[in-house]
């Protein structure tokens, strides 16, 4: 105490009390004692109690106990209420302080109330009491109608009525139905009443009405108590219907030849059903009752007489009449029919006049009736003048009966004009005419000719044409003809146009043509013999192009999404693009059907294209679709509008005017407007409130609001002082709209503080202790202070010393304690609204401290396990003498997860805990520590493996597509849920199905699809089937509706239960693609560019709608990459010419039907061939081994064989004559494989043109090179010094090189020339550049020959001049053969075989008879020069007269050929063979090879060293290889000379390798025959005999 004075701050309730102030001093003792009160806010009233009035539903009494007034008088009370969970509001805001009740009034009925009061003094407002319970007024009737009643004629019989609840206030009740009452307007009876029995159902059809008839409406609600006023009555007409009577007092009568008259009067009034729109009158021909002929009548003054005519009847016909009356929806019924006829009028023109018995002076003619009779034709009129002459007319009437009159009296050899005309009663009709001369027969006309088209236009052209004869009559009739889009010799010619009597003129116009198509015109004339010859037809034209005629038909729209429409339609036929087929496409517009905003646009550039899918459109909104097509002129007309509206959608905006008011500090008032009405995009079932605590990064909650009536939500059970992001979305049946945007941010009132946090004593002495806090978890407002109470925990509860802090401080130390004692320890925090709870903590003054124990005994009772959570149960281990203040709990997640700390706060008092936020279907271990003033303790031992329990899963599966399977079924296909969402073992699916209303039906309400809470409603009134594999991701769904809409959603399921439902998908059922390919399919080769399809449709039953058309798909054999192409035919087609093919090549062909859904399947592939056509030319032409007087010429195949290569010819000739001849030379080569010649009759520096043709059925295009004879530039010089010298058994021949040329010499060829013959030829190939000499064993020549050798150089250019000859050398051996060792025993052998043959005849004496009796071959000869190299190996031509030697082969007896004696040892014959076969003429198949001038040319053909593989060597080819060998192989004939032996040596690979050569010869030694191949009447020798016998 200072300067007398005792200052006590912060006062509260406990300062109150009596104060004594005593003095005490040496000069005595004085005390004064004075009173404290404190003045503090009041208390709450107590005991607040509410009750109903029993006389007044609108009114409770409230009423209280009078609070402690907190030492200062009460000023007022203030009662705030709160209806139906709103927001406290105040009801009174001054009441009385003298009252403890009070009649609140003006409530509403059916509304639930809570109350709470609160006092207030000077000092300010007190605690509100405690919240009465919830009190429930009683219901009344609605004091209000329905609102915004609307009334619509839905048919003829009914009325669609639909309303909105009365506003909420005046509902006084929970709404359960309305009562619609209805009478005919304008009448006093009795209203007919419907009760609607759900408050959900907002609209009512009447039914059971009379057709187009007012009525009176009105409606009323009712709730429990009653039933509500009735609205203001609407009126309405159902419907129009038809007429159900027809026009009365019909007559009908002829007022002409082509017109007749009604009159009648119309039906009676309320027999019309409507508005009347007129009249009908239908007539047509007795016998025709499809050829309906109508006219429509306006109405007139509904009493008076009607009248009405029909024109333009054909005259003379009995016609069925009727009138009917129509209205809006339709025709009503028909008068009785009346048999009309239309009166008679002058006839047609008679037909089919003629002449016959043409005379000097008379003649015969003749007709038929008029077809056009026009009444009873009563005779005939004919008349007859001579041309031109009108003086001498003479006209003779004749009876009905006469078709044939006999003219007389006439002029010879003059020309007549004869007319006939038929008569009725009305008169004389049209009279047909011709011109004729007598003595002169008409005769058939000629026919036109020199047909000249001009003035090409689109639709039509000109022609221009000298007429031919008249055949001495009058021309009746041109007639045009013309072949259409495809112009040849075979094509089809179809009937144009044809003009009667006309005129006399040499130009002809042919309308009605069509655009863009190629035509070829003829014509001819007719007389009255006949008809004329057609003409030469005119030269190909093509009509100009033109914009298209009509529109794509069959038009189907159908809504594909929210945002677009997909069209179908049928592509214009070929026939009707009127221009060139790649610039035909066609445009789509969009347009909405209220006219606002532009249209929308898509071009599509493919003329085959069936549909597309018009994307960027609003939802759910009506369009009106149409088409065109265009060409590269313009477009053509649009086709009429098909309407269409989109998929209902998820909104597209928010709701408008969304704010947010904080009513207390755990709850705000959210409002909000209505979406715009363009962004809807449906029927807004209801609205979402989603909000957050804002700044924390969590999902928003969310709140339903079911209906689109209500606009407000309390968001209630927040945190307090909380600053909340508030938004609001609407929904439909779709789905979800966007939030609205910002969000509304507000913030929660404040309140007292929860308790502060983690208190825990870091120090500890024996006499003080420093305490250490957080402020609170839940501050509730803005922290003002702290207060730090504490007492011996053995001293009076009640009784702490307190210590206040500010709102900054998180420590204070206290001092003055006493050592080794337990203290209690409180702390609590203070807002504007007052202190709040307090944290207690107790002490112990204690300097023996250290770290607590863990908890023990971590256990998991399987019973307290959820799929979400489970209950941890423990034992608390030692607090090591300072008390533990919380536990810290970690979660581990196996088998992969890591510890994570899951809660540190929870209270040290607990040994259980909920530990909540776990995965279902999991396997977790949990551990605990502990934490005391000194620190942590260490972690507890693991739990054992614990696995929450299987939940729900949380995702729906996807589903990715639904496509039509058939016209009642679908196939639906998903994508499953991700793994970690399954929440247990996933067991299958459920696909739920509901077929949706047709449009703007609402006798079945929408349903939400809304996931969150609309889709188990939709489920309750879908069906499903449940597949029950979790490994499917497609089922189908059959039985359906056909021609209907189904909404679809799936579900996943496990033993829990279902997943939330997939997003709603929306598919119509009717329209599948056919299921079966079409049958039966053909492929026929009709020529080498066309095959042709044929087939049968799909089977009926999987047509699955009408099939519009086929798709062709064709494609070369293993090339269908580059080949592949499609064709697209319309019904009734079943069959189609694939042309412009490749020859001889295969292809796979496969078809699919399509209809309007899209395409079938594809069939299997079927495979064709084109048949041969000529081939193209060879690839290549090459040249090598050019000498100066032979080449090798060689050639590649065809790229387009387009069939098998049989052969191939070469023609060569030099491009100018060669002293003054030019020679062509022709070479037939038979088979593929040989594709090269060597040429060798050729002269130096003369230039020759070689030409190849390969051929299949027949010769194709020509390969042409120019080659010249001679060395090239750059090629070597000619060796020197060549030189032959000779030993006992070989020569040797020598030369030196000689100049290289451009480049070094790479090897040399040494040709040789024998001296019976007058040719080079290769004999050695392949010498290396280095060798200059070369060996020739005597053995490989002929004997008794002399030859003559050249060499020449190769290098890289080619071949260079040969040398000169060497000197002629002879070929004779030294030593005669007769005197060889060798030779004698082979003598000795012979005379021992002949002994022993000799005794073995003898014994076979009888089968020689048998030879005897063989007659002889044929002598067969031949001049023809002739070569066929079919034979397998390499061969040569040589075009003279001497014999040939065969290359590299040289023979040495007497310049004679033997054959060599083979062994076919496997060959047998019988004697009859041999009898009759040995001596048979040789024949043989060859083609020619023939010169144009006498001369004979010199060719060889030989092998090529671009060959990789020789011939084999045979027997058969060794003596097939030359002609003159083939009579060595019979027994001669008398007066056949044998050609020579012949025999072969063996050639080392250094020589080269084995040659053949065939030679053609001017001889008579028997005709060639094809090499390769025995000729027919030959035989192979049996071993041992020679040719020679």
């Amino acid at each position: 105490m200072k300067e007398g004075s005792l200052h006590i701050s912060q006062t509260w309730s406990g300062d109150i009390g009596d104060y004594t102030c005593r003095v005490i001093s040496p000069a005595g003792n004085d005390s004064k004692t004075s009173r404290l009160e404190v003045i503090e806010l009041p208390h709450s009233p107590r005991n607040l109690q509410v009750a109903l009035n029993e006389t007044d539903s609108r009114t409770v009494l409230l009423s209280w106990v009078r609070p402690f007034d907190g030492n200062s008088p009460l000023l007022r009370y203030i009662i705030e209420l709160s209806e139906n969970n709103s927001p406290w509001k105040i009801y009174m805001d001054d009441v009385s302080p003298a009252l403890t009740s009070l009649l609140v009034i003006g409530l509403t009925p059916a509304r639930t109330y809570q109350f709470r009061v609160c006092a207030i003094n000077q000092v300010g407002r007190g605690q509100y009491s405690a919240e009465t319970n919830r009190l429930m007024l009683r219901e009344e009737p609605p004091s209000a109608p329905p609102k915004n009643i609307v009334a619509s004629g839905r048919t003829n019989q009914s009325i669609m009525v639909q309303w909105q609840p009365p506003p909420e206030p005046q509902l006084n009740g929970v709404l359960r139905g309305y009562v619609l009452r209805y009478r005919l307007a304008g009448l006093p009876g009795e209203f007919q009443l419907k009760n609607i029995t759900s408050a959900e159902i907002n609209y009512c059809l009447i039914g059971e009405l009379i057709i187009w008839t007012q009525y009176e409406i009105q409606v009323a609600a009712y709730t429990g108590a009653g039933l509500g006023v009735y609205s203001q009555s609407v009126t309405e007409y159902t419907l129009q219907g038809v007429p159900t009577a027809p026009p009365q007092d019909v007559d009908a009568v002829a007022l002409n030849s082509t017109t007749i008259k009604f009159t009648w009067t119309p039906p009676p009034q309320q027999f019309i059903n409507g508005i009347n729109q007129g009249y009908k009158l239908l007539v047509w021909p007795e016998h025709c009752p499809e050829c309906i002929t109508m006219v429509t009548i306006a109405p007139e003054f509904h009493g008076s007489r009607h009248y009405g005519y029909v024109s333009n009847l054909r005259k003379f016909t009995w016609y069925e009449t009727v009138v009917l009356c129509f209205t809006t929806p339709g025709d009503g019924p028909a008068s009785t029919p009346q048999l009309i006829q239309t009166h008679a009028d002058k006839p047609g023109p008679v037909t089919q006049l003629s002449f016959t018995e043409i005379l000097d002076t008379s003649l015969r003619i003749s007709w038929q009736e008029p077809e056009d009779k026009n009444g009873i034709i009563t005779g005939y009129v004919l008349c007859w003048e001579e041309a031109g002459q009108n003086e001498t007319r003479v006209s003779q009437n004749l009876s009905n009966s006469t078709l044939v009159y006999e003219v007389t009296g006439l002029t010879s050899l003059t020309t007549y004009t004869l007319q006939v005309a038929a008569v009725t009663q009305a008169g004389t009709g049209t009279a047909t005419s011709s011109t004729i001369s007598t003595g002169l027969p008409p005769e058939l006309p000629g026919a036109p000719s020199n047909l000249v088209i001009s003035n090409i236009s689109p639709r039509s052209t000109t022609i221009k044409f000298h007429p031919g004869s008249d055949g001495k009559t009058a021309i009746s009739k041109w007639i045009v003809e013309g072949q259409v889009g495809t112009v040849g010799e075979d094509e089809e010619w179809k009937l144009l146009h044809e003009i009667d009597s006309p005129p006399a003129s040499d130009t002809l116009e042919i309308p009605n043509l069509i655009p863009f198509t190629q035509y070829r015109f003829r014509m001819k004339q007719v007389n009255i013999v006949g008809s004329s010859p057609f003409s030469q037809p005119s030269r190909m034209m093509q009509t100009l192009q033109s914009s298209p005629d009509v529109s794509p038909t069959n038009l189907i729209v159908i809504s594909a999404s929210e945002t677009s429409l997909r069209i179908r339609w049928e592509p214009l036929p070929e026939a009707a693009y009127n221009g060139n087929p790649e610039s035909v496409g066609y445009r789509v517009r969009a347009q909405r059907a209220d006219g606002l905003g532009l249209p929308r646009m898509e071009t599509i550039s493919e003329r085959l294209s069936r549909e597309v899918t018009v994307e960027g459109l609003e939802e759910w909104t009506e369009y009106e679709l149409s088409i065109q097509a265009f060409n590269g002129i313009g477009p053509g007309p649009w086709s009429s509008p098909v309407l269409c509206k989109t998929k209902e959608s998820v909104p597209s905006g928010a709701p408008e005017n969304v704010s947010a008011e904080a009513v207390s500090s755990t709850s705000i008032l959210v409002t909000w407007g209505s979406v715009p009405e363009h962004q809807k995009n449906g029927h807004i079932l209801g609205y979402k409130v989603l909000y957050r605590e804002k700044d924390l990064e969590r999902a928003p909650q969310v709140q339903l609001v079911n209906g689109n009536q209500t606009h407000l939500l309390l968001l209630k059970n927040l945190r307090k002082f909380i600053l909340y992001e508030v938004q609001v979305l609407a929904f439909t049946r779709v789905g979800d709209g966007p939030p609205s945007l910002p969000p509304t941010v507000e913030r929660t009132k404040d309140d007292v503080p929860g308790p502060p946090v983690r208190l825990v004593f870091p120090e500890v002495r024996l006499t003080s202790v420093r305490v250490v806090w957080q402020p609170p978890s839940e501050p509730n407002g803005i922290i003002m202070g702290y207060q730090i109470s504490y007492r011996l925990d053995i001293n009076d509860p009640n009784k702490f010393t307190t210590v206040e802090v500010g709102s900054n401080a998180r420590q204070f130390t206290v001092t003055g304690l006493i050592p080794e004692s337990v203290y209690v320890f409180q702390i609590t925090a203070r807002t504007q609204q007052g202190w709040g709870p307090s944290e207690e903590a107790i002490v112990i003054t204690t300097e023996k401290r250290e770290r607590p124990q863990p908890p023990r005994r971590l256990t998991v009772p399987q019973k307290g396990v959820e799929s979400n959570k489970l209950r941890l149960h423990w034992t608390a281990g030692g607090d090591g003498s300072s008390p533990v203040r919380y536990f810290t709990l970690q979660t581990l997640e196996r088998p992969d997860g890591e510890w994570k700390t899951h809660t540190s706060s929870i209270s040290h008092n607990n040994t259980s805990w909920e530990v909540d936020r776990l995965k279902p279907y999991t396997s977790y271990k949990f551990r605990m520590m502990a934490t005391n003033d000194v620190g942590d303790s260490a972690f507890s031992k693991e739990t054992e493996p614990v696995t929450t329990l299987q939940d729900v899963p949380d995702e729906a599966p996807v589903i990715l597509n639904i496509k039509p399977s058939t016209t009642t079924s679908v196939i639906v296909q998903w994508q499953p849920p991700a793994e970690g969402t399954v929440n247990g073992i996933l067991v299958g699916y459920r696909v739920y199905y509901r077929e949706l209303p047709r449009e703007n039906n609402p006798e079945e309400p929408k349903t939400a699809t809304n996931q969150s809470t609309i889709s188990p409603e939709l489920r309750a009134k879908s069906t499903f089937k449940t597949v029950s594999s979790p490994s499917l991701t497609e089922f189908e769904l059959t039985q359906l509706s056909k021609y209907r809409r189904y909404t679809i959603v799936m579900t996943a399921f496990n033993v829990v239960g279902e997943s939330p439902s997939s997003a709603p998908v929306e598919v119509f059922v009717g329209e599948a693609a056919p299921s079966v390919a079409p049958q039966n399919i053909q492929v026929k080769s009709v020529s080498s560019s066309q095959l042709d399809i044929e087939w049968q449709p799909p089977p009926f039953e999987t047509q699955n709608g009408n099939i519009q058309g086929y798709k062709i798909h064709y494609w070369e054999k293993k090339r269908q990459n580059e080949t592949e192409k499609e064709l697209v035919l319309f019904v009734p087609d079943t069959s189609v010419h694939l042309k412009n093919l490749s020859s001889y090549t295969s292809y796979l062909v496969q078809l699919s039907a399509f209809n309007t859904a899209g395409d079938g399947p594809l069939s299997a592939a079927r495979e064709g061939r084109t048949l041969q056509a000529a081939p193209g030319a060879p690839s290549h032409m090459v040249f090598s081994e050019v000498t100066g007087s032979s080449l090798n010429v060689s050639w590649g195949a065809p790229l387009q064989p387009n069939g098998v290569v049989e052969g191939y010819r070469v023609v060569y000739e030099p491009t100018s004559p060669v002293h003054g001849v030019s020679k062509t030379v022709t070479v037939e080569i038979k088979g593929n494989w040989q594709r090269w010649l060597k040429v060798r009759d050729l002269m130096r520096g003369v230039i020759y043109r070689f030409k190849v043709q390969a051929r299949t059925i027949s010769y194709g295009a020509e390969l042409e090179a120019n080659i010249t004879a001679g060395p090239v530039e750059g090629s070597p010089g000619s060796p020197l010094q060549t030189s032959v010298t000779k030993s006992a058994s070989a020569l040797m021949l020598h030369w030196s090189p000689g100049a290289e040329g451009a480049g070094p010499v790479t090897g040399y060829v040494i040709e040789a020339r024998p001296s019976d013959e007058g040719l080079w030829d290769t004999f050695v190939k392949h010498l290396p550049p280095g060798s200059f000499s070369y060996t020739i064993s005597l053995d490989r020549l002929r004997s008794g020959v002399a030859y003559e050798f050249r060499v020449i150089a190769v290098n890289r250019f080619g071949f260079g001049d040969p040398s000169p000859p060497s000197t002629a050398m002879s070929a004779l051996s030294e030593t005669p053969f007769y005197e060889e060792w060798w030779f004698l025993i082979v003598m000795a052998l012979i005379s021992l075989i002949f002994i022993l043959m000799v005794a073995f005849g003898l014994f076979l004496l009888g089968q020689n008879k048998k030879y005897r009796s063989c007659g002889t071959g044929k002598h067969i000869t031949t001049v023809e020069e002739s070569v066929t190299l079919d034979n397998g190996g390499f061969t040569a031509l040589e075009l003279n007269s001497r014999h040939l030697n065969v290359k590299s082969t040289f023979l040495k007896k007497n310049g004679t050929r033997s054959p060599p004696r083979p062994s076919p040892g496997g060959l047998h014959y019988s004697d009859e063979d041999i009898c009759n076969n040995y001596n048979g003429a040789v024949l043989t198949e060859s083609t020619t090879l023939t010169e144009k001038p006498t001369e004979l040319s010199e060719s060889e053909v030989s092998d090529s060293d671009d060959e990789d593989e020789q011939p084999k060597h045979s027997f058969v080819n060794h003596y097939m290889s030359d002609p003159t060998y083939y009579n060595s192989w019979k027994r001669k004939p008398k007066g056949v000379k044998t050609g020579g032996g012949f025999e072969e040596s063996a050639m080392t690979d250094a020589e080269g390798g084995y040659y053949q050569t065939v030679v053609t010869q001017h001889s008579v030694g028997g005709v060639y025959t094809p090499t390769g191949q025995p000729a027919p009447g030959t035989r192979t020798p049996v071993t041992g005999f020679s040719s020679f016998v």
